[in-house]
């Protein structure tokens, strides 16, 4: 660590500098600092920082890591000052929060700062807040990635750009947007696979003028699209989902995660978090400022039913139901539609999905799906073909079906369904004008 900058014998620049009022504090912070940038760094104040950014020193600096408390909670007024200086100089801000509210994080955020990693600092936490600030678009015609360019590159440029955020996330159909939620009715019944696969299909159903679509896991202690896309887990979505109602689409973007340019993404948290740990209000204010950015927003629900499953179901367009032809599926979903029908809820929104659906020569297969239904009182829509082995393929590899196996019958049938509802909302958009 490099401390008492004004006395600085070594030529070296100062590329990023700790903020704090006693960085011995953050004992992790320094471990990190000193081990993704070695020398090149400086510890300042507060009061240092801001009549830092001034000196000579300082022309090489890229960004400055602001490690706030709880204490500094009850001043913003001077980390704020730190944060537009920085965004007047163009250097990034990344706030290193410690037992900080979210109301005083979301204040920092509104104020500029580029990014934020809670503290103690997980493994590796620090290094990818850099790279996301590094692969942000800069702000200036300075090297910005060049100069916080880690020691290896990845040598694919495709793999390298995955993850960036799509170039626009704004409504482009009118700002007619669109809900569709999935639930599985029993375990491994298809519904992640169908929410990520239909989700990617309708994000590239158009090259021309495709919709804008964010994929939002709501699944808090199992979801696992980040998994089937090979996206990375972000710890500011536990911070946003307890504070979504005062929450600015400004931050919910910082929350989003790019698959391709095409896709974006709202992660699971990456600890396993109880259900209630959100409720309504919560989600209620998720859905509104997803459907403003976005043209199509699929969620990718848990297979309890919680506090806020009528708040998704009201909102939604659709609610897929994804279901085996077996007995368990038969029961959950009878007990499913008992609860909504004595609850009042649109159970005429459900849309009853049958994975594993048997072949069109299996005529003893067709006759079971149709006692199925009726025994049930509804109408099994959508049927899915077995997929096979590509399946779980895909989701080992982090694609969806239409890279890995773009062929395969059920990634068909799941393109069909992403065309039919496309249409629907060309169609409504239309009429709307």
């Amino acid at each position: 660590m490099s401390s008492g900058l004004a006395l600085r014998s070594d030529p070296a620049p100062i590329l990023a500098c700790t903020v704090s009022r006693n960085v011995h504090h953050f004992d992790l912070l320094i471990e990190d600092m000193e081990a993704e940038l070695g020398e090149a760094w400086g510890d300042l104040t507060f009061d240092e920082a801001r009549a830092f950014l001034d000196q000579p020193e300082a022309a090489e600096l890229r960004f400055f890591a602001v490690a706030v408390t709880s204490e500094d909670a009850a001043d913003l007024g001077q980390v704020g000052e730190v944060i537009r200086a920085c965004k007047a100089r163009a250097v990034r801000t990344v706030i290193v929060a410690h037992d900080l509210s979210p109301a005083a994080l979301h204040e920092l955020l509104r104020l500029g700062a580029d990014d934020f990693v809670p503290y103690p600092l997980a493994e590796g936490a620090l290094h990818d807040a850099i790279g996301r600030m590094r692969d942000a678009k800069p702000t200036t015609a300075a090297p910005f990635a060049a100069a916080l360019a880690p020691a290896t590159e990845p040598s694919d440029p495709a793999e390298a750009a995955k993850t960036a955020a799509p170039a626009k996330i704004a409504p482009r159909m009118g700002g007619q947007s669109a809900i569709f939620a999935v639930q599985g009715l029993a375990g491994g019944t298809g519904a992640s696979t169908l929410a990520v696969n239909l989700a990617w299909e309708l994000a590239s159903i158009d090259k021309q003028k495709a919709p804008s679509v964010c994929l939002m896991d709501l699944d808090l202690q199992a979801g696992t699209v980040s998994t089937f896309l090979d996206l990375p887990r972000r710890d500011m979505v536990i911070e946003l989902l307890q504070d979504a109602q005062s929450m600015d689409a400004d931050a919910f973007k910082q929350a989003l995660l790019g698959y391709e340019g095409k896709l974006s993404v709202f992660p699971a948290p990456p600890v396993l978090l109880p259900l209630d740990v959100i409720g309504p209000e919560e989600v209620e204010a998720l859905l509104n400022l997803a459907t403003q950015c976005f043209d199509i927003v699929i969620v990718d629900m848990p297979h309890t039913l919680v506090m806020w499953t009528e708040t998704v179901l009201n909102r939604a367009d659709v609610y897929f139901a994804t279901m085996e032809m077996d007995m368990r599926s038969a029961q959950n979903a009878m007990r499913f539609l008992r609860a909504l029908r004595e609850e009042g809820l649109p159970a005429e929104k459900l849309n009853f999905v049958l994975n594993r659906a048997p072949g069109l020569t299996d005529l003893n297969g067709k006759s079971r799906v149709k006692k199925l239904a009726e025994s049930l009182g509804v109408k099994i829509s959508t049927q899915l073909p077995d997929g096979g082995k590509a399946v779980a393929q895909a989701g080992d590899h982090g694609e969806p079906l239409a890279v890995t196996a773009k062929k395969n019958a059920l990634r068909r049938e799941i393109a069909k369904l992403a065309d039919g509802l496309h249409k629907a909302m060309l169609s409504d958009a239309a009429a709307a004008k």
